[in-house]
């Protein structure tokens, strides 16, 4: 595997669920192959999970790690071309890319939408530029429009723990204080489509997420409608996608935010979400606190799917 954005990069789910649970069964079973290798990861956005599971699961396969706080202790990086310099960033992308791809092997690279200028965004140009330039394998931490390594332990957590075949899915909005990208709710939605899962994504009006990212999803805006009979209930907000509301928050309604009552609609449902969460806004206590709650084996499952991305890569190598 070269790079890793989207679930087409992965190949076949059944494949890479399975060998996901054979590295969370054995996890240092393959330390020879990240022996004398580094993983450069690369934050310009706040991270826990994230840098955390990313940094253990290439410990795991042997290999060394040098994590770069864009932000923090480097000098200010212009991402634009054509721009003329005067500013105060010291740098340009062009430059500082392919000095980092020789000091490594993988490259990790999280960046996150501006939620301005929905084209920008949509156009990922952060991490396509590494793509580009850098002249090694780059995998997604986060990007502008997606959450792989998100939504991959989203599904190994959902196949650990569904108890039919077919489980119902839903993806629902809830409210939060500030605008967020869809990047976790578009990840989600391309990985339950790659699925043969029953999924559902309930939101307010003016919430539709990009087509792409929706497919063959059952949209509903009546929330308590789509939990009806749910086996899985993932929680998130997103900010408007659709011009010109591009970035804005339309509502802040708490009658979405996800409690028992909620819960009870559903078939004894399991409550996910990515983390970190706005207790009493998006989820309330004593649902996050409660049995069916699934949000620590989910960031648990963190460690696995970044493990299996970057086992692959090194495969490639």
């Amino acid at each position: 595997m070269k790079h890793f954005t989207n679930v087409h990069d992965i190949g076949p789910l059944d494949s890479a669920v399975k060998e996901a649970l054979e590295l969370k069964a054995n996890r240092f079973a393959h330390t020879a192959l990240g022996k004398n290798r580094t993983l450069m990861m690369i934050f310009f956005n706040s991270s826990l999970r994230t840098r955390l599971s990313t940094q253990k699961a290439a410990m795991n396969l042997g290999m060394n790690v040098i994590v770069l706080d864009v932000n923090q202790g480097a000098w200010k990086l212009e991402t634009e071309r054509g721009v003329i310099m005067d500013g105060d960033k010291a740098e340009h992308l062009l430059e500082a890319i392919p000095v980092m791809g020789c000091y490594c092997d993988i490259i990790g690279v999280r960046s996150f939408a501006g939620l301005k200028d929905r084209n920008e965004d949509y156009e990922e140009r952060v991490i396509n530029q590494f793509i580009r330039y850098s002249g090694r394998p780059v995998f997604s931490m986060e990007a502008a429009t997606r959450h792989p390594l998100q939504s991959f332990a989203d599904l190994i957590t959902i196949e650990e723990h569904k108890t039919k075949a077919r489980p119902k899915v839903v993806l629902t909005w809830a409210p939060h204080p500030r605008a967020l990208p869809q990047a976790v709710p578009n990840s989600f939605a391309e990985w339950m489509n790659a699925t043969d899962y029953d999924f559902v994504i309930a939101h307010p009006e003016g919430y539709e997420l990009a087509p792409e990212f929706v497919g063959r999803a059952r949209v509903e805006y009546d929330q308590r409608k789509a939990l009806e009979g749910a086996d899985f209930i993932y929680a998130k907000n997103w900010a408007a996608y659709a011009a010109p509301n591009y970035g804005r928050i339309l509502s802040t309604d708490r009658s979405w935010t996800v409690d028992a009552e909620k819960m009870a609609l559903t078939d004894n449902a399991f409550f996910m979400h990515c983390l970190p969460v706005r207790r009493n806004m998006i989820v309330t206590d004593d649902v996050i606190e409660s049995p069916r709650s699934l949000v620590i084996p989910e960031a648990a499952n963190r460690e696995i799917s970044a493990q299996v991305v970057l086992k692959r890569m090194l495969e490639s190598l």
